[in-house]
């Protein structure tokens, strides 16, 4: 029997709320140009393969501490309530069977006992995805992570008897890198003979150093940087995966996805959701702390803004699915406006995203017309509440603006999920508690919140930063190790990182009014499943 030409891999870790659009567009391309390909989303696998009840009984041990016995007994009924309609109805309801299944996760530890697995992510107690001599240590079998029973006894067994004539597996999140280069070493090891490529957001954001290194990157034949539709298309007809080690080619780019491999109704969610989007990368691509900015991962590409409704209400009728989430960096306007002409089209479909806060917002009739055509929740970028830091940020957002576009989108009926950082370079307590302040304000418009102290990319040019060697961790890594992906702000004027992280804890999380929208804010799940409890309190 004949396998696949290209067999694709989305690996754990990551949040199993819904399939992997990267994924699905490249199967969809690589279908519609002929080759056979087939698609794996191991990362749910993974995650139902794990929170098996005798698997879970097995680790959990004889004797398994209190919290820890009544969540294995609690899965079942907890998965089950998770993905049914009720979970959005009662905040309580789905915020105890969330948190059954995250204690339940925890029972995974690894061999040293210090691994750390939760429904958001995944952190290997002694190797960092930073550093080439880990991922060696992962590749070759030396160390292993939470995932190897998986791999070994279920994925691989099911590869095998795939028979593909090439794998390819997409790393998109650093929580993914460790199990990634642990199965492509053993898919190495079991089928010596078929080539494995490497892509996604990762490997894209190591493009400068890998290229610097000038060879195969471990058990990969081949990387891939940003989109790998006609590269996965030549390697699926034929073209040997001998050659220049590093490829790049963004001339095609699918909008199409191909979701028939995705078991939807199995995913850790109320309903069933589709990821979509109408662009590739940024079009803004200003913001100085941004990678979409400092180190593009996509060439921006954007579809045919007039035919992005009927795409989501054609993909409603294949897979019996009525909300979506656009996965656009930020929607566009144009995208925005065409959804908003489409109603009638998009009648009985909810859909959500990131959007900027655009000017055209300002207009509350353009808000209505929003909802009306499903838009039940924009996550929105604030990052600050100070104007002066916004300008060095260059957010090209007016605080004065955002103030009266939460105002529309709410009276509109549009949750807004609105994402703060503190701890920029040049940041000032007194630019904290502008924020602070803001938020306060405008706490009865705002339904959830992602506050977070800022990551600065390392090739960001900010003139209040400066480069130092710092621990490894986090990503902050030393200065001879070159797949680090930030770089420390130093603190100035007594206000630093530290600093931030006490503001936020004591001063922004202190308040009150700021307290209660985190605390409805879906916990490990986040922004996947906020749209589900829109309007509530």
């Amino acid at each position: 029997m004949t396998g696949p030409d290209l067999l694709l891999i989305h690996p754990p870790a990551a949040r199993a709320a819904e399939p992997p659009l990267g994924t699905a567009v490249l199967l969809s391309h690589l279908r519609r140009e002929g080759a056979t390909a087939e698609a794996i989303d191991s990362n749910l696998e993974a995650h139902l393969y794990l929170l098996d009840g005798e698997r879970l009984a097995e680790v959990a041990g004889p004797a398994p501490a209190t919290a820890l016995h009544r969540a294995v007994r609690n899965v079942p009924r907890a998965l089950s309530f998770l993905r049914s309609p009720e979970a959005g109805r009662s905040f309580s309801r789905y915020a105890a069977a969330v948190r059954h299944l995250n204690t339940a996760l925890s029972a995974y530890r690894g061999a040293s006992a210090r691994d750390r697995w939760t429904l958001g992510d995944y952190v290997h107690g002694d190797l960092s995805e930073f550093s080439s001599m880990d991922l060696y240590l992962a590749a070759s079998g030396e160390a292993g992570t939470v995932f190897s029973g998986y791999f070994r006894d279920a994925l691989l067994p099911r590869i095998e008897r795939m028979r593909p004539r090439g794998v390819a597996i997409s790393v998109n999140y650093r929580h993914q890198v460790l199990p990634a280069f642990e199965l492509a070493g053993m898919l190495r090891r079991r089928l010596p003979g078929v080539p494995l490529y490497g892509g996604g957001g990762m490997f894209t954001s190591w493009r400068s150093s890998l290229r610097g290194m000038g060879l195969a990157f471990l058990p990969f034949d081949r990387v891939g940087f940003g989109p790998g539709e006609s590269a996965l298309a030549a390697a699926a007809g034929g073209a040997a995966a001998a050659g220049a080690p590093f490829f790049e080619d963004g001339e095609s780019v699918e909008f199409l996805p191909d979701f028939g491999f995705a078991p939807l109704r199995e995913y850790l969610s109320p309903e069933p959701v589709l990821p979509v989007a109408a662009t590739r990368g940024c079009y803004w691509r200003r913001c100085r702390f941004c990678p979409e900015a400092v180190a593009p991962i996509h060439p921006y590409r954007a579809m045919d803004e007039g035919t992005f409704p009927t795409l989501l209400r054609e993909l409603s009728g294949r897979y019996g699915v009525r909300r979506f989430h656009l996965t656009d960096n930020a929607i566009p306007v144009a995208v925005l406006r065409s959804l908003a002409d489409a109603r009638g089209v998009l009648r009985g479909l909810s859909w959500h995203g990131f959007a900027r806060f655009e000017p055209e917002l300002l207009d509350p009739e353009f808000a209505s017309s929003l909802a009306a055509a499903g838009c039940s929740m924009l996550q929105l970028g604030l990052e600050s509440g100070s104007q002066a830091l916004l300008d060095r940020m260059g957010k090209g957002t007016r605080v004065a603006d955002a103030s009266t576009i939460l105002s529309n989108l709410a009276r509109a009926g549009i949750a807004a999920y609105v994402y703060v950082m503190l701890g920029a370079p040049g940041e000032t307590e007194a630019d904290a508690e502008r924020t602070r302040s803001f938020l306060a304000a405008r706490a009865g418009e705002i339904g959830f919140l992602n506050l977070s102290i800022l990551n600065l990319p390392r090739e960001a040019s900010w003139p209040e930063s400066a480069e130092g060697s710092a621990p490894r961790a986090g990503g902050f890594l030393d200065e001879k190790d070159p797949l680090r992906l930030y770089r420390r702000v130093p603190a100035s004027d007594g206000w630093g990182r530290a600093q931030a992280k006490r503001f936020l804890q004591q001063r922004i999380l202190g308040d009150p009014a700021i307290r209660a929208i985190a605390a409805r804010t879906p916990p490990w799940f986040g922004d996947s499943h906020a749209v589900f409890f829109r309007g509530t309190s």
